[in-house]
């Protein structure tokens, strides 16, 4: 079945649901290089006209990848709640879009509605709404999760510390995590990319931080974001792996290119829930996420690639993860062009990923070949804050070193946290205080020699983290 609609004088028609999605979509580059995006702003606005009036039902009968040849398919149509769907059943996609926007549509009616949205759904509506509707509805969702510290708490907002190093050298990785810590970065998660995915790489940089953590009993949580086997390897010989991550996609082919399937993710899941590390709650998964994924990969199916990202939240919601990060602007501009579609992404992957109940948080980010700049990703972090974002990163002086990215640095948090008057994690909160690094929540007090973390560890020798 067709869709069409006429403008003036000119008919458009749009042969397939896939299509009408794509043609829909606002314009990014990646979208013109797989040859689906519309071919003008009137084929996009008549697009959006016939989508408006698509059935939300339809997206459960008119599946976009075929039931029998993709596993991502068969996980978002066996585990839909119709129960759940069920106040929304009969509405169409602009009609969703007004009911999402409604004063009585609150955070308990959404968080009761989620089981029963799929991707498809979410990403349809997604594509009528401007930036300020992606805003309102996601600062409506509210989605908490816990690990050593709890994530998602309303006033919360919380800082993944990004200690990357080009060698993995420990000092190097010691000296980035301390300064994070002393500006108060670090309670959604130590997460460190590994310059080299190998048992042993992992095994020295979770010792590392197992032994910090330790040591200071920081409420928080390590990741090494190695390859998921690499981590169930590592499980399998006693190491200390707080939280299992993989990079996911939207398609079976996608995540095959990536070298894992679902059955793995579940026996990562297993394994580690069963080291029993966490001590306020089990969420124990890290998944991350971005735009152009799964064209990159050839494994987009025709589909645009806002919708095959919407679709890796429903991989990443079947495994009830802490952190769901979409690196926004990592690929490149031939997906994300510039500062204004990479802030247009971000604002959909965050409203998708917490309409369907997930974690979510951003890497504000740009590659340094794309038509963007920090000040675009102010702009970008200071919406997000307002829409109620769950975390976002910490790196280094905002400049990845190892992955060769722009991100957000350790001091963004303080703007934003001072900005909405947001705070930490309340477990990381409490010992911030402890160690006499922030004061009522906010204030970073100076380097003079009164920090906990400093008064028996001056020389930079003597870090544990500098022993493997």
């Amino acid at each position: 079945m067709s869709f069409a609609t006429t403008i003036g004088r000119t008919r458009h028609t749009f042969p397939s649901l896939g299509t009408l999605l794509a043609k829909a979509t606002p314009l990014r580059s990646g979208d013109v290089l797989a040859g689906v995006a519309a071919d003008s702003a009137e084929e996009r606005i008549a697009a959006q006209l016939c989508l408006a009036d698509v059935p939300l039902a339809r997206f459960l009968e008119d599946l976009l990848i075929p039931y029998e040849t993709d596993e991502v398919t068969r996980l978002i149509i066996d585990t839909h709640d119709r129960a759940a769907f069920a106040p929304v059943a009969s509405l169409t996609v602009g009609q969703f879009r007004d009911w999402l926007l409604r004063y009585e549509t609150d955070a308990p009616r959404l968080a009761a509605l989620s089981p029963g949205l799929t991707p498809e759904m979410v990403a349809a509506v997604a594509k009528l709404m401007g930036n300020q509707d992606l805003v309102l509805v996601a600062k409506k969702c509210r989605v908490v999760t816990a690990f050593r510290s709890t994530i998602g708490l309303p006033g919360r907002l919380a800082v993944r510390l990004q200690p990357n190093h080009p060698t993995d050298d420990p000092n190097g990785i010691a000296a980035s995590i301390l300064d994070g810590l002393l500006y108060g970065c670090g309670d959604a998660v130590i997460g460190i990319n590994p310059a080299t995915d190998s048992v042993a790489a992992m095994e020295t940089l979770l010792r590392l931080i197992d032994e910090l953590v330790h040591r200071y009993d920081i409420p928080t949580q390590s990741c090494i974001l190695a390859h998921v086997t690499t981590a169930l390897q590592a499980m399998s010989r006693g190491e200390p792996v707080d939280l299992v991550f993989q990079s996911i996609t939207g398609t079976e082919a996608g995540n095959k290119s990536f070298g894992f399937n679902l059955g793995i993710l579940a026996e990562a899941r297993a394994a580690a829930l069963s080291l029993k590390r966490g001590t306020v709650g089990d969420n124990c998964m890290y998944f991350e996420t971005g735009q152009g994924s799964c064209l990159s990969a050839n494994a987009h199916h025709g589909l645009d690639q806002q919708t095959c990202e919407t679709r890796a939240y429903a991989v990443a919601r079947a495994f009830k993860p802490l952190l769901v990060n979409t690196v926004v602007g990592f690929i490149g501009p031939e997906y994300l062009y510039d500062g204004k579609q990479i802030i247009r992404a971000g604002l959909e992957d965050h409203f998708c990923g917490k309409i369907l109940g997930l974690p979510m948080g951003v890497d504000v980010c740009y590659t340094n070949h794309a038509e963007a700049d920090q000040d675009d990703m102010d702009t970008l972090l200071t919406l997000l804050g307002v829409a109620g974002c769950n975390f976002i990163m910490g790196v280094p002086g905002a400049d990845d070193i190892m992955l060769g990215y722009q991100s957000t640095s350790f001091h963004d948090s303080h703007y934003l946290r001072q900005v909405l008057g947001l705070r930490p994690a309340p477990e990381f909160e409490a010992w911030l205080e402890k160690m006499r690094i922030v004061t009522n929540g906010r204030r970073l007090l100076p380097v003079d020699g009164k920090h906990a973390l400093l008064a028996n560890h001056s020389p930079a020798h003597d870090l544990p983290s500098t022993r493997s």
